[in-house]
């Protein structure tokens, strides 16, 4: 009734027969043609490159996309499947740097940026054969004819036409964003690949900086700071509205120095060389003045009422003063405590994080080298009450495998606060597997989902259409 079955299948020989079977009698295609065209289900795929070899990580999630339109194909619906290949971004530009022993923006210009972006076309369709052979063996369904590019003029175009439409709803604006940004490729980085790069303990500079108050005799703020770099673009201090503040008299030099409640042991370790004067909440101390510790941008403080005390939620007393320095440029709450208060997000350095002429005295140095005369320079002033040493985890560049700068870099923005309860409706009509994921990770995420940052300074990618 039933023929024998061997003992001893091999079956890596019995997955190419129906490899073979599949190919020879076109059954994909046909699986596409016998299904009517008014019952098609749409299958959106990401596109990898095509610069480097398929690996594990396109392998496993393959498999997995590939049983939802066999599910659709199952139930009578028509799926085309076209694969396709993302040609544009860093990862190539990346690869020609590589190869062509050049590193950053102004290499890259310097090498000429239609050289640069010809080669980088060279190079993006290198591995679309051993990615065929290996999709093909894994028993994937695609469309390999019909495949796409990012790079095709009629994709560009789409891309141009998603963009005019979200625009003209407005849903898209320029602005400022704090971005993770690699000085060595001249350019920000997802948090995706943030991720990737990972974190390594770094030993920083933690200092505690005296900021003279404005209008009283004697008496400093104490602010904290790991970025001596950050500091001659401070332009705010901020305070922890709940948070309880002492105002102290330091018996030693005389000053009255203004900090945390909580961190008082941690710079008075004997309670006989200070006096408590006064406590106050950190809300008290909200629009107060204070002198600029450098001269590069003190106008500012007539000009938009910069160099002032401000309110944060996200201060803390576990570490430092409980006072934080403030550069709009240089980090996302700092960013965010003065949004919308007509102080300017100053940013003073170039593509590849050295310092502009703005900064006359560290022009042309690269940020994070100038900390050591940053320092000296504050001893030489009389600014710095406290310097120590801190360990703590910071991001890494995974192509550079360099620290990255958080900074401040215009941007194009889809404006997903107004986007978000659409988002938020359709996650309802999803049916998740497992369910959890639906109100937990993806659902917060979705909840927390910020502006989305859609621009990039780049050269090998698709021109925002802004002029």
């Amino acid at each position: 009734m039933f023929r024998p079955v061997n003992p001893k299948v091999d079956f890596p020989k019995m997955e190419e027969g129906v490899l073979q079977f599949w190919e020879e009698r076109n059954i994909f295609k046909k699986s596409i043609e016998y299904r009517p065209e008014e019952k098609e289900y749409v299958f959106y795929d990401g596109p990898p490159f095509a610069t480097g070899l398929p690996h594990f990580g396109h392998i496993v999630p393959g498999t997995i996309k590939d049983t939802i339109p066999r599910y659709q194909t199952m139930k009578g619906r028509r799926v085309n499947r076209r694969f396709g290949w993302d040609c544009h971004g860093l990862p190539v530009e990346y690869e020609i740097e590589k190869s062509e022993g050049i590193s950053g923006y102004s290499a890259i210009v310097e090498f000429g940026v239609a050289r640069f972006n010809e080669m980088c076309r060279s190079i993006v369709l290198r591995y679309t054969k051993e990615w065929e052979i290996t999709i093909k063996r894994t028993g994937r369904w695609v469309d390999w004819e019909d495949s796409y590019r990012t790079m095709d003029l009629s994709y560009m175009e789409s891309i141009w036409w998603v963009f005019k439409t979200l625009y003209e709803k407005g849903y898209i604006y320029e602005g400022y964003n704090i971005l993770p940004y690699s000085p060595k490729l001249a350019s920000p980085l997802s948090n995706f690949e943030v991720n990737l790069g990972g974190y390594q303990d770094v030993k920083d500079p933690a200092l505690t900086v005296r900021f003279k108050v404005d209008g009283e005799e004697n008496t400093y703020f104490l602010a904290w700071t790991t970025t001596p770099w950050t500091l001659p673009s401070n332009l705010a201090l901020s305070f922890g509205p709940q948070i309880e503040y002492v105002k102290v008299l330091d018996k030693r030099d005389g000053n009255y120095y203004i900090l945390g409640k909580d961190r008082l042991s941690h710079y008075y370790t004997d309670e006989e060389l200070y006096e408590v004067v006064d406590t106050r909440k950190g809300s008290f101390y909200e629009g107060l003045h204070y002198e600029p510790l450098f001269p590069y941008f003190a106008d500012e403080k007539e000009k938009s009422g910069a160099f002032v005390t401000v309110l944060g939620d996200y201060v803390t007393t576990e570490d430092g003063s409980g006072i934080v320095h403030t550069a709009p440029g240089f980090g996302e709450d700092d960013y965010q405590v003065l949004k919308g208060t007509g102080i300017p997000t100053i940013c003073p350095i170039d593509m590849e994080c050295n310092f502009t002429e703005e900064v006359s005295d560290y022009a042309g140095r690269f940020v994070k080298d100038c900390d050591d005369d940053i320092i000296e320079y504050l001893k030489e002033h009389n600014l710095l009450f406290l310097e120590e040493t801190i360990v703590h985890p910071y991001p890494f560049c995974y192509r550079t495998k360099m620290p990255l700068i958080y900074r401040a870099m215009s941007s194009w923005f889809v404006d997903i606060d107004q986007i978000k309860p659409f988002m938020l409706a359709a996650n309802e009509q999803i049916y998740w597997m497992p369910e959890h994921l639906k109100y937990g990770r993806f659902g917060k995420w979705l909840e927390g989902a910020h502006d989305w940052s859609i621009s990039r300074n780049r050269f090998w990618g698709n021109p925002i259409p802004v002029w």
